[in-house]
């Protein structure tokens, strides 16, 4: 399958992980442990089944009959993107949203998560007719209750759902800026912004106008891309867009001069290998995914989850998952953590703070 390394004959799953000799500790319970970075976490694919069966039942959204876990299949992307939309739709108001940032948070903490920079992608809630000032009041209220009682920090991207084009997208960051420039509740908190959705039939470069907006006003630029679409996309996000980071960049691993041109210019690329192959079905296993290939030809990456509650892969899994796949040591696993830091968008002296942070906690978990 595309952007893939020969099959992995490894036994893959996390049960395979031998305990480590120094803590006492299984190699998957010392990762669970291990203070980690997220930047690529959709808040809406983090929503607990119980909460979107109970905000259904809510605000009156019709799901297919039986458990609510059963909604969760799909054969492509887009069958992904419209079960993720349907549980979008749960979401009604501000109180919701509220609790989707606290328990998010939560449900973080509980996988090792000590700084994140999460997806919100509003643009669907705007058309059903709420606002975005109720959508980022609200999740900025549940993140910041969540922060304080798990100790974390968590800040928030607003995303651009390609499928409404370009102008929608524009319109979308002029109504964000003007509320940062008005100091509106929990405006504070986002600090970048992005794009997601469907790849395949939205031209990236109709974003344009969004994205210079976007910088003209000091926000921080991702893109998501090159999960189905060729390599060749993704440059154009990148140097067509200005996008600060790639979210994905799967497709990357197949053109040589840009993988060049991306570990030169230190570009990250915000990586999720489970997801990919049961999402996007971009790669055939986790153990033939590009992630090492790309990190040995010196891109910048990062593991992380996607839509947690929809692959039933949280953070921690990940990294023990990755762990076994690739069998990767604890050193390594360790230095993946602190590529998370370097590719945040805190300011120098967080990462040197949360760097060393992760360092001391390492020593202390390691084998």
């Amino acid at each position: 399958m595309r952007h893939c390394s020969p099959p992995c004959t490894a036994d893959c799953g996390p049960a395979s992980l031998a305990p480590v000799t120094g803590s006492g500790l299984s190699l998957a319970e010392a990762l669970r442990a291990l203070p980690k970075v997220e930047l690529h976490c959709h808040l809406e694919g983090a929503l607990r089944p119980q909460t979107v069966a109970g905000l259904a039942r809510k605000n009156g959204v019709p799901l297919p009959p039986g458990d609510v876990r059963d909604l969760y299949r799909w054969e492509s992307l887009d069958e992904f993107l419209r079960v993720f939309w349907l549980i979008q739709s749960v979401l009604g108001d501000q109180s919701d949203w509220e609790r989707l940032g606290y328990e998010s948070v939560l449900d973080g903490a509980a996988t090792g998560r000590v700084y994140a920079e999460v997806f919100v992608s509003p643009m669907r809630h705007l058309a059903a007719g709420q606002t975005l000032a109720s959508v980022i009041e609200g999740l900025s209220a549940g993140l910041a209750a969540g922060d304080a009682e798990t100790g974390a920090t968590t800040r928030l991207i607003v995303n651009m759902d390609r499928s409404y084009g370009g102008e929608a997208g524009l319109q979308l960051m002029t109504e964000l800026i003007g509320l940062r420039r008005a100091n509106a509740a929990g405006a504070d908190r986002v600090i970048g912004i992005g794009m997601d959705s469907a790849e395949l039939t939205v031209d990236p470069l109709s974003f344009a106008p969004a994205y210079r907006e976007a910088a003209a006003a000091g926000l921080r630029r991702c893109g998501h891309q090159g999960q189905v679409a060729p390599a060749a996309s993704i440059g154009v996000v990148a140097v067509g867009l200005g996008a600060e980071r790639i979210d994905h960049g799967v497709s990357l691993i197949d053109d040589p001069d840009l993988v060049a041109f991306f570990a030169g210019r230190g570009i990250p690329l915000t990586m999720c290998p489970t997801s990919n192959v049961v999402i996007a079905r971009a790669c055939g296993s986790v153990g033939r995914h590009p992630l090492p290939r790309l990190r040995d030809a010196g891109v910048l990456v990062t593991l992380n989850s996607d839509d947690p509650a929809m692959t039933g892969v949280d953070l921690a899994a990940e990294y023990a998952t990755c762990a076994a796949a690739w069998n990767w040591s604890w050193d390594q696993m360790v230095d993946l953590a602190l590529d998370g830091v370097a590719a945040s968008w805190l300011d120098d002296d967080g990462k040197r703070a949360l760097s060393a942070r992760i360092a001391a906690e390492a020593a202390r978990l390691a084998p």
